[in-house]
C-alpha cells in the first residue's frame, strides 16, 4: 500500500484517485478536497463528516438486484424483502436519505427499542415492512398494535415466551377476541445450534442472548394456536452475527433454520411464509491484500441463500417462503467519510535543521555525521548497524556524564536520519530488520478528531477503517505514520503496524494544510461514539448531486458548542454563564475596560466547539 492506499480493495469503485486527489466516482466526480475546502471557507473547522446518499442507494439497489437475480436464476417462487436495522445508524440525516433513495424497493426498517419503533412508525412508507426485534414490554408491544392499525406492515419478533404471553394480553385489550381485528404479524426468533464467526459470533449458538430453544418454540406454537393467533404467525427469524467473514456458517444455519421452518409449516402454520436471515453481510475494511476480511461476494451470498432454502422447501414439500434480510453494515458503512486536518507532526525535531553541532563534537557523533552523509545503497546495511551501535554507546556516555544534552540530541537526530535514509534505499529488498526499525522513525500525526467519538469500534474492538490523505497523492508517502487524536487519553491512537503499514507525507503544517480521511464509518460509529473529554460529534454535511451532476451541500449540522455539550450532560448552562460573568466582574486584577474585553472573548470562545483550531485556510497553501 503506497499511493493508492488499497482503494481497489475497500473502495468498491466509489472513489478514485485523479492526479493528486481522491475523487467521488459519481456524476461530476468532485474531489473530497474541493468539498472540504468549500465547507471550511464557511468557517467550519475541526473534523467534518460527509454523507453521500447516492452510496446508500447503490447498496440497496445492489442487494435487491443480486437477490432478485438469484430468485430468477433458480426459479424460486418466494419474494425478496429487506429492512434496515436502525441500531446501525439512527441519525436523521442518514435515515431521511435512506427513506428517500429506497422508495422504489419497498424497503423497510427494523426497530429494537421504543425510540427506534417511533422512528419506524413515522418514517417507513405504509406498506413497506417493519420488523421489531429485541426485548419488549407491554408498552412497546402496544405501540406495535397501534402501528398495525395505522396501516403498517409490522412484524413483532418473539424473543421469549413472556413476550408471547404479553402479545396475547395486549391483543385482548385492543381487540377483545375480535377475529376480524387488525393485528401485527408475529415472528419467532429461533436460537440455533449454529454459530457465526469472528468478533460477533456470540449472536448465534445455544448461549446466545436472543431466541427460543426447540422446547420453547414448541410451547410457543401451542400457545399461539390455543389463542387463535396461528393466522398471524408469519416469520421465523435467526441471526448468527455481524460482519460474517466466511459464508460457511451461514449455510449451516440456513439448513437448520430451514428445517425448523418446514416443521412448523407442516404442523399447520399455514400463514407462515417468511424466513428472516438477519444481518451479517460483511464489508471489506482491509487496505491490504494479505489481510482481507471477507472471502465471498454478494452474488455468492444470494445464490447460497436462495438455493439452500429452495432445496429444503422441495425436500419437505412446502411452499418456498419469502426471504427477508436485515443487513445494516452493508447498507450504511460506505455512505459516510470522516475528514480531519493534521495539526502537528510530533517527530519533526528529527530533521537536519534541528542539529546543534559544535565546532568540536565527540568522536562518535562526528562518525555518525559521516555515516549519514556517505550512506548509499551498497553500504546501507553496514552503516545502519554501525549507527545503532554508536547510539547505544553515546547513551551510555550520557548516563556517565561524558557528553551533554546537545550531544545526546545530535546523536538521536543523526541515527533517526540514518535509519530513514537506509529504509528508503533498501525498501524494495524486504529486509525484516528494516520493518522493525520503522517503529523508531515513525512520525506521530496529531489529527483534529476524537477516536472515541468517531471511531469507537477501533478503540473498543480494534476494527480497522481505511484511512488515507485526500490530496498530495501525486507524490510518494514516505513517513511510517502513527495517528494521534486530540483526546487526553493514550488509547486515542492508531499505532503504526509493521504488518499493515500506513505511510503519510512529510509536510509542514505551518505552511500547508493536510487532511486525512477515514472511510466506511457509516455503520455503528456515530451512535456508539462517546463524549470522551466532552468532544462532540463532527460537523456533518449531506452531499447530494442534482440532475446536471453538480454537487450541493445540504442539511449541515454543526458540532455542538462547549456550553451545549455541558448542558447535555445536565449542567445548568445559565448558572455556568452567571458564575463566569460574576468572576470576571468581581476581579480586582483588571479594570472595567479589560473586563468588558474579556467577557467578549469569553463568549466568543464558548460559542465554539471543543475541537482545536488550525491556521486559517486563507493563510495556507492548499494543494489541488
Amino acid at each position: 500500500m503506497n499511493r493508492d492506499y488499497g482503494i481497489d480493495i475497500w473502495g468498491d469503485n466509489n472513489f478514485f484517485i485523479k492526479n493528486s486527489s481522491v475523487n467521488i466516482n459519481y456524476k461530476s466526480k468532485p474531489s473530497l478536497l474541493e468539498i472540504t475546502q468549500n465547507i471550511r471557507r464557511e468557517g467550519y473547522k475541526g473534523p467534518i463528516l460527509l454523507r453521500f446518499p447516492h452510496l446508500i442507494k447503490k447498496q440497496i439497489a445492489t442487494l435487491y438486484h443480486q437477490f432478485n437475480r438469484a430468485i430468477k436464476e433458480f426459479e424460486y417462487q418466494g419474494e425478496f424483502n429487506a429492512v434496515f436495522p436502525l441500531k446501525v445508524n439512527q441519525f436523521p440525516n442518514f435515515v431521511n436519505s435512506l427513506i428517500e433513495v429506497s422508495k422504489e424497493y419497498n424497503y423497510g426498517l427494523e426497530a429494537g427499542s421504543k425510540a427506534e419503533l417511533l422512528i419506524t412508525m413515522t418514517h417507513t412508507p405504509i406498506g413497506s415492512p417493519i420488523t421489531v426485534n429485541g426485548f419488549k414490554d407491554r408498552e412497546m408491544i402496544s405501540l406495535c398494535f397501534i402501528a398495525s392499525n395505522m396501516g403498517h406492515d409490522i412484524i413483532i419478533t418473539i424473543e421469549g415466551l413472556g413476550e408471547l404471553e404479553t402479545i396475547i394480553e395486549v391483543d385482548r385489550e385492543f381487540n377483545q377476541d375480535n377475529i376480524e381485528a387488525i393485528r401485527p404479524k408475529i415472528g419467532v426468533r429461533i436460537r440455533l445450534h449454529s454459530t457465526g464467526i469472528g468478533t460477533w459470533a456470540k449472536s448465534g449458538g445455544y448461549s446466545s442472548k436472543f431466541g427460543l430453544t426447540s422446547t420453547e418454540l414448541l410451547e410457543a406454537y401451542d400457545l399461539i394456536k390455543k389463542h387463535n393467533l396461528l393466522n398471524r404467525l408469519y416469520m421465523i427469524h435467526f441471526h448468527i452475527g455481524s460482519q460474517m467473514s466466511e459464508i460457511a456458517p451461514l449455510k449451516k444455519a440456513l439448513r437448520e433454520a430451514g428445517n425448523i421452518y418446514a416443521d412448523l409449516k407442516n404442523r399447520g402454520a399455514n400463514e407462515l411464509n417468511a424466513i428472516n436471515i438477519g444481518g451479517g453481510l460483511a464489508v471489506e475494511y482491509s487496505q491490504h491484500t494479505n489481510n482481507k476480511e471477507m472471502n465471498y461476494e454478494l452474488s455468492e451470498f444470494a445464490n447460497d441463500v436462495v438455493f439452500l432454502i429452495k432445496e429444503i422447501a422441495k425436500n419437505k414439500n412446502i411452499k418456498e417462503p419469502d426471504i427477508f434480510t436485515e443487513s445494516g453494515r452493508f447498507i450504511a458503512s460506505s455512505h459516510s467519510v470522516l475528514i480531519a486536518p493534521v495539526l502537528e507532526l510530533f517527530s519533526q525535531d528529527y530533521h537536519q535543521k534541528s542539529l546543534r553541532l559544535k565546532e568540536k563534537n565527540p568522536p562518535l557523533i562526528s562518525e555518525l555525521y559521516d555515516l549519514w552523509r556517505e550512506l548509499n545503497r551498497s553500504n546501507a546495511r553496514e552503516y545502519l548497524h554501525d549507527a545503532i551501535d554508536h547510539i547505544e554507546s553515546l547513551l551510555t556516555l550520557f548516563d556517565l556524564g561524558y557528553i551533554d544534552l546537545e550531544d545526546r540530541s545530535n546523536s538521536e537526530i543523526l541515527v533517526h536520519l540514518i535509519i530513514k535514509k537506509a529504509i528508503t534505499l533498501l525498501q524494495n529488498e524486504g529486509i525484516e530488520e528494516l520493518n522493525k526499525l520503522q517503529n523508531k522513525i515513525q512520525e506521530r500525526y496529531l489529527v483534529n478528531f476524537s477516536a472515541f467519538q468517531s471511531l469507537p469500534d477501533f478503540w473498543g474492538l480494534q476494527q480497522h477503517f481505511p484511512m488515507m490523505p485526500i490530496h498530495k497523492l501525486d507524490s510518494e508517502p514516505t513517513n511510517p505514520a502513527t495517528i494521534w487524536d486530540i483526546t487526553c487519553d493514550s488509547d486515542g491512537e492508531i499505532p503504526f503496524n509493521n504488518n499493515l503499514p500506513l505511510y503519510l507525507h512529510d509536510i509542514d503544517v505551518t505552511k500547508e494544510e493536510y487532511f486525512i480521511a477515514f472511510f466506511l464509518t457509516g455503520a455503528y460509529q456515530e451512535v456508539l461514539g462517546m463524549r470522551h473529554n466532552l468532544f462532540t460529534h463532527p460537523t456533518e454535511v449531506v452531499v447530494e448531486f442534482d440532475k446536471k451532476g453538480k454537487y450541493q451541500l445540504k442539511n449541515l449540522i454543526e458540532s455542538q458548542t462547549i456550553m451545549d455539550v455541558l448542558e447535555d450532560i445536565d449542567y445548568d448552562k445559565s448558572s455556568l454563564d452567571k458564575k463566569l460573568k460574576q468572576q470576571i466582574k468581581s476581579s480586582k486584577l483588571i479594570n472595567e475596560t479589560q473586563k468588558s474585553d474579556l467577557l467578549g472573548k469569553l463568549y466568543l470562545y464558548l460559542s465554539e466547539n471543543s475541537y482545536l483550531k488550525t491556521i486559517q485556510a486563507n493563510d495556507l497553501k492548499m494543494d489541488n
